[in-house]
């Protein structure tokens, strides 16, 4: 599922062609994604200028004139294509499910085969409120996530610091590859108790965390299974990798013997190095 860089990715991709932009035509080419659509979908969008596209955690709001927002959540296999005005428009294929025609002609498509993404419009007031961004942590590369706030987050917590960090309730965003990544720069063991990091420990992963999540938005993201950014190219920050994904290969820290190793943490796959990181 794309984590934080590669929806971010998405949204620098499509904002140059969305914000501003009026929706001449919306064809909703199903009856649902994960969950319903909206009621009046297509009639709701048809003719909404997009003010701003915005990113929460690993969601998309599309804020319309109209005074709604639409959100979009790609799921396992979502991706979202552009077709610039005066490209050809081939018909829609099979899993193109939602087609939005723009004033000058390019094109939006969402696409997903296996349509575990989902789809909604709410008034822009009410985002905060709504079920899927109420009760979200700050996002990461963000003033809202900082020293004091994530050691006050973590204090007294027994689970351990990855499952903390993966809680969409006290930071927003992070998911399994970024959050590995992360650990293993700080030098953190995964298995370790939230609640046993020391302040100076905390001080450390916070910037490690924004720099992991800068860096892979740099790159685009990281491409493994479905991912592609909204112009059809891969992300490559799985070539960065310096931990997620390398199990029984040598960790690149100079001068470590260590082992990348893999434990499953709630059911979530955890590499680290059992040299560096404790």
């Amino acid at each position: 599922m794309p984590e934080l860089p590669e929806v971010e990715t998405v949204r620098r991709g499509l904002a140059p062609v969305l914000e501003g932009a009026r929706i001449v035509r919306a064809d909703i080419r199903r009856a649902n994604l994960r969950w319903p659509f909206p009621p009046n979908m297509a009639a709701r969008l048809q003719g909404a200028r997009v003010i701003a596209l915005r990113r929460r955690s690993k969601y998309l709001l599309g804020d319309l004139d109209t005074g709604e927002s639409l959100l979009i959540h790609l799921g396992m296999s979502g991706r979202i294509l552009i077709a610039t005005a005066g490209a050809a428009h081939v018909p829609p294929g099979k899993h193109d499910h939602v087609v939005l025609d723009l004033m000058g002609g390019a094109r939006i498509t969402y696409n997903d085969p296996r349509r575990f993404g989902a789809m909604d419009l709410m008034p822009t007031e009410a985002a905060p409120t709504h079920r899927l961004l109420a009760g979200l942590g700050p996002e990461p590369l963000g003033n809202g996530l900082n020293t004091p706030y994530l050691a006050d987050k973590l204090a007294g917590r027994r689970t351990s610091i990855k499952a903390a960090l993966l809680d969409q309730r006290i930071i927003a965003g992070l998911g399994n590859i970024y959050v590995c990544e992360a650990l293993y720069r700080a030098g953190i063991a995964p298995q370790r108790a939230a609640g046993s990091l020391s302040a100076a420990e905390v001080d450390t992963l916070v910037p490690l965390i924004r720099r992991v999540l800068d860096e892979a938005i740099s790159a685009g993201g990281s491409s493994l299974r479905d991912y592609r950014q909204a112009d059809g190219n891969l992300g490559y920050f799985q070539h960065a990798f310096r931990v997620y994904g390398r199990e029984g290969e040598a960790c690149v820290t100079p001068g470590c013997a260590g082992i990348i190793q893999r434990i499953v943490q709630s059911g979530r796959s955890t590499f680290y190095c059992p040299r560096c990181q404790s």
